[in-house]
């Protein structure tokens, strides 16, 4: 007989993962390498190590160890916010009248108000132990500039923020946070570097974009060597490190005997879809397991939708390796919408191959129907979500409301990776009427496209 469900799963913190889980480690179609810049080679550690950390480098390149050791102090500094609650949605499946188990895993239990601390505190981790001075990193819609700047508050390292121009100046009190913890925040494109002043020179009233502000803290990074270069997201070290969300959420539903049917997570650069699917997609590669995979990303920003699977530059700068993904072309920028954390113009490479061979779905969706889901989950589940997560929660509601009609009895997962008390400029535009929902055209996406490298 199966053990009653509580509202919220805790884990004991004896039960925190003591080592990530290496996706690409179980692919047997391995994602394709990162190439140099200027050579187009296979790029070495040592190229690598030039822009990151040496131990990041290395996880970067990793594609063979299946899990690699959370070192202790990481642990320890975890132990502060997690293990994270796993919770089971009674009141929105009530509201929603259907057959089908909702759990959603929740990552938004801490200052910086999302999963990105996880990687944050392991890059920073590394940075101290190398004995760097501080690091570089941008930010779209906040939150992994909040995560790195509490990361090198703790290790005591200088933090230089690249902030995404438009969430610059839709959410002030995110920029706030990141000052308090020590960073200096930086509206992207700058005048302070020379890519800057290139993109503001051709697009004198842009509102900037992720591949931008990457660009920008790139090349801030290597005007000093005591410096190097965080991302919150694309990597394959990020997913690594957010592979403790998946891992806990699959211990606390084993301790249930609870197989979830649909996974879903919201899509940007990857990291948190990443993160959450990783013990998951893992079993499923091994054949022990069968599950459906969704990816849900902004009708604003298609990458996996509309995009295209190629070699493509990381940057819009040009200066970052370049990655097999899917992507709408380095030089595409995104319209100024609210899931700021998802204007990325490509998807991560373990994603993006994962989806080539059609182990995962893909979905995209308007920002109107996004905070309409978002309100009405915060109405019967108590928690304000983030733009970015309430993607993952319109798919999820929408996937009950197909059980709803079908009377199939689906357990669905999805991720909560953060709370929207920074973002009541965007709930305000939606309340007054004021928000639009904008889906670039079959020109756009192919100017984007048509920046692509020949190689």
């Amino acid at each position: 007989m199966q053990k009653e469900i509580p509202y919220k799963i805790y884990l004991e913190e004896t039960e925190l993962p003591k080592q990530w889980l290496n996706l690409r480690a179980f692919m047997p179609h391995k994602p394709a390498p990162l190439l140099h810049p200027q050579t187009l080679r296979p790029i070495t550690k040592t190229e690598l190590s030039e822009v990151f950390c040496e131990e990041l480098a290395k996880q970067e390149l990793d594609d063979t160890t299946p899990y690699i050791d959370i070192p202790d102090e990481v642990r320890n500094f975890y132990k502060m916010y997690r293990p994270a609650p796993l919770i089971r949605a009674y009141f929105l499946e009530k509201e929603l009248d259907t057959p089908a188990k909702i759990y959603y895993k929740f990552e938004g239990n801490n200052t910086s108000g999302s999963h990105k601390l996880n990687s944050a505190i392991a890059q920073a981790y590394y940075a101290k132990a190398q004995g760097l001075s501080g690091v570089t990193t941008e930010t779209g819609a906040g939150q992994w500039g909040t995560a790195l700047s509490m990361a090198c508050s703790y290790f005591g390292l200088d933090c230089k923020v690249f902030m995404v121009k438009c969430s610059y100046e839709q959410k002030p009190f995110r920029r706030e946070v990141m000052r308090t913890y020590g960073a200096t925040v930086t509206p992207s494109p700058s005048q302070t570097t020379k890519i800057g002043r290139e993109i503001l020179a051709r697009f004198p009233n842009t509102s900037g974009s992720l591949g931008c502000a990457i660009s920008e803290a790139v090349e801030a990074s290597m005007q000093s060597e005591s410096y190097r270069y965080a991302l919150g997201s694309v990597l394959n070290q990020v997913l690594l490190h957010q592979s403790i969300i998946g891992l806990e959420a699959k211990t606390a539903l084993d301790k249930y005997s609870v197989k979830p049917d649909v996974i879903i997570g919201c899509a940007g650069g990857g990291s948190n879809l990443g993160g959450l699917i990783a013990p998951f997609m893992a079993e499923q590669l091994q054949g022990k397991a069968k599950y459906r995979f969704i990816a849900v990303e902004p009708a604003s920003c298609p990458t996996l939708t509309r995009g295209k699977y190629a070699y493509d530059y990381c940057d819009t700068g040009k200066i970052c390796p370049l990655s097999k993904m899917y992507t709408l072309g380095s030089g595409f920028i995104p319209s100024a919408s609210h899931a700021g954390g998802l204007r990325y113009h490509g998807m991560t490479s373990t994603l993006s191959e994962l989806y080539h061979q059609g182990l995962m779905e893909a979905r995209a969706v308007t920002q109107t129907s996004v905070f309409s889901a978002a309100e009405q989950f915060a109405r019967v589940e108590g928690t304000l979500p983030a733009p970015e997560s309430a993607h993952a929660i319109r798919v999820a509601i929408d996937e009950a409301l197909k059980c709803k009609q079908t009377g199939e009895e689906k357990t669905i997962l999805f991720g909560l990776t953060g709370t929207g008390y920074f973002d009541m400029m965007s709930y305000e535009k939606f309340h007054d009427g004021k928000m639009t929902d904008y889906i670039p055209s079959d020109e756009e996406i192919a100017n984007g496209l048509a920046g692509l490298p020949t190689l």
